[in-house]
């Protein structure tokens, strides 16, 4: 039996010999200068073409922030030593794959997230009236609503737009018509309200189907898949190589535009790649026009080297119908 006394003391009993035993547990490091970082990275194997460039990098990149690019590249988990031929070069390149897939994501999600605002706001106005947000009988979740609505109306009181300035003076204390905060929800409130309509409700069919979707529990799937995604954007965090914690329905009812040849393999369920699809047949629906399937391909095109397989691309990824 262990019992911790504080952050760096660890008190041990064993219970059989009756003796109690203290040692120390090192919780903190040493803060590392950029120059002992490299040195570190280099007695533990990995490679620099260029270390005046690799300083340039530390000096802008953290050390943790790269570290989710370089860890599949060790051999030696516990020692943190790299394979043979690991140069930090190549991470920089991983790192700047992701950065350029993200901002094209973050494209897509905004005509993804404006177009299901829009729909949201126009279906269910013109047939609920104007503060139909506020009727509880719209939707399924009484605990749900109720805390979504919370977080509309913070959303709502943060709004620098200056429509909801102009409203909030010229209306003190008046609930907002759904076109005004609806418009500063964010995709999660978004994504939370359209979920917890009722069923029932044919607005909520009809705007899943101008989304390209058969049925309102694929675009409830997938809009929380996105939101999920968003937020990993929005903070410039890692899409690389993450496995994702929200994953979006695969199978979807007769889809009205081109979708997956055959199942995917769990490996690409799990990894970005099946949310990147489902953000490419979203703005297939919502903007015919777009080019956010031709600049990830471009992306992909243009960096032959990259292991685009850590994020599910796999060999036949461009067989299916929605890369084909």
């Amino acid at each position: 039996m262990y019992y911790f006394c504080n952050n760096s003391t660890r008190l041990a009993y064993h219970q059989n010999c009756k003796r109690v035993i203290f040692f120390i547990l090192m919780t903190n490091k040493p803060a590392y200068t950029i120059a002992a970082q490299i040195e570190l990275l280099k007695s533990r194997g990995m490679l620099f073409k260029n270390e005046a460039n690799g300083h340039h990098f530390l000096s802008n990149i953290s050390y943790y922030r790269l570290k989710g690019y370089w860890w599949d590249m060790q051999n030696d988990l516990t020692n943190h030593t790299f394979n043979i031929g690991t140069y930090f070069e190549d991470i920089i390149d991983r790192y700047n794959f992701d950065r350029h897939l993200r901002l094209i994501l973050f494209d897509a999600i905004e005509r993804i997230e404006i177009s299901l605002r829009s729909k949201m706001i126009y279906h269910l106005s013109i047939a609920y009236g104007p503060l139909w947000y506020l009727d509880t009988a719209l939707f399924d979740s009484a605990s749900i609503y109720s805390q979504t609505l919370i977080d509309l109306n913070k959303e709502f009181s943060r709004s620098q737009e200056t429509f909801i300035k102009d409203h909030k003076q010229r209306f003190p204390n008046q609930d907002a018509d759904a076109w005004k905060i609806i418009e500063v929800a964010s995709m999660g409130t978004l994504s939370k309200l359209y979920k917890n309509l009722r069923h029932q409700l044919p607005e909520k069919s009809v705007i899943a189907k101008e989304m390209g979707l058969n049925l309102h529990s694929e675009l409830s799937s997938w809009s929380e898949a996105i939101t999920y995604v968003r937020n990993i954007v929005a903070h410039h965090s890692r899409l690389w190589s993450r496995s994702m914690v929200k994953r979006p329905i695969e199978k979807i009812v007769n889809p009205k535009g081109a979708w997956f040849s055959s199942a995917l393999l769990p490996v690409q369920s799990k990894k970005p790649f099946l949310i990147i699809s489902c953000m490419v047949y979203l703005c297939n629906e919502v903007t015919p026009n777009h080019q956010i399937k031709n600049k990830l391909l471009q992306l992909i095109n243009n960096n032959p080297t990259t292991p685009i397989y850590k994020l599910g691309f796999l060999n036949n990824w461009r067989n299916h119908a929605i890369w084909a």
